[in-house]
């Protein structure tokens, strides 16, 4: 898999079936490893290691209806009180960050209503803090530690 800009971590990867998957440590199981599943898989890592969250507080793949529609985010950390307070959109090397990205984690907020919002494809990163008054956001260099 590509090299990204994060942090080398230990995965665990195996084979099965000619498929490659990796030890997710969220879910506690092997995932079919993608491009887009590296990426979160690194992200999750950079939560645990460099931003010293708890695993407990962190969800993957978590459910949201969205008006009539179900979508799933990517990741999503809790507050102690069991609110949402980072969510991250996560895409492949090759997916470009562009305006549609943020604007599907942004309808997805509306439901979530997370403090900050990271977007990345492992190679950029993009980190705002969510002004829910002012219904404004403000670009950081980085989303805060644990």
């Amino acid at each position: 898999m590509q090299e990204l800009n994060f942090p080398s971590y230990a995965f665990k990867l195996k084979s099965s079936e000619n498929k490659t998957l990796i030890f997710d440590i969220i879910r506690k199981k092997y995932v079919v490893l993608t491009p887009e599943e590296w990426v979160r898989q690194h992200v999750l890592w950079f939560l645990l290691e460099e931003k010293n969250y708890p695993a407990s507080l962190i969800a993957v793949e978590k459910q949201l209806k969205i008006h009539t529609r179900t979508k799933r985010t990517d990741i999503v950390v809790y507050n102690r009180k069991g609110t949402p307070e980072v969510l991250i959109e996560c895409k492949a090397p090759s997916v470009k960050i562009t305006q549609e990205t943020f604007n599907q984690i942004a309808r997805y907020n509306l439901t979530a209503n997370a403090s900050y919002l990271m977007v990345t494809n492992g190679l950029a990163h993009y980190f705002c803090q969510i002004d829910a008054e002012n219904e404004t956001y403000v670009f950081l260099k980085d989303i805060p530690g644990y």
